[in-house]
């Protein structure tokens, strides 16, 4: 929902993390410079037929130094009480490298709005589900499974924003 996100994951992970991002980030001024030279995953969204294939294979490698891969599945931010399009890549990456997913819901928007320099006083929950095996799975259903508890759970801690 907002940037908040990004930065109170880096700080609350009991483990290094590595997000995956998209690629034209590296144009913005300092930060994408800074995210540029650390080690992330960028997708390259021009080359279509290649992208996941860098993310599998980075993906991979990442996780078995023992990093957690964080993906938004929505691929973007989306205002507060509405339900962006879910994109299986998080589930794809899960079900080729067996791991598991770990859905997370966030309500930051009540507090840092998408899109806006505007910061409000509040409380910002942070939900965590428990992990979900990929085997068994296709893509799709795992991402229809995270997808069914992260909106479920949206409705739960932001209730408000779904009335």
């Amino acid at each position: 929902q907002s940037a908040w996100e990004t930065l109170a994951l880096l700080a609350l992970s009991p483990k290094p993390l590595c997000f995956v991002y998209k690629k034209e980030l590296h144009w913005v001024p300092f930060f994408g410079w800074a995210i540029a030279r650390i080690q992330m995953i960028h997708i390259d969204r021009s080359q279509r037929a290649l992208a996941f294939k860098k993310v599998a294979e980075q993906g991979e490698r990442v996780m078995q130094e023992q990093r957690w891969v964080i993906m938004f599945p929505e691929g973007t931010r989306i205002a507060r009480g509405q339900t962006g399009q879910y994109k299986a890549g998080g589930s794809r990456l899960a079900c080729e490298t067996h791991a598991q997913a770990l859905p997370i819901a966030i309500s930051s928007a009540k507090c840092w709005p998408r899109n806006s320099f505007v910061k409000y006083p509040g409380v910002i929950d942070i939900s965590i589900g428990k992990p979900i095996a990929s085997q068994g799975h296709t893509p799709d259903s795992l991402m229809s499974e995270v997808q069914s508890w992260i909106e479920g759970e949206m409705r739960r801690i932001d209730a408000p924003a779904y009335a």
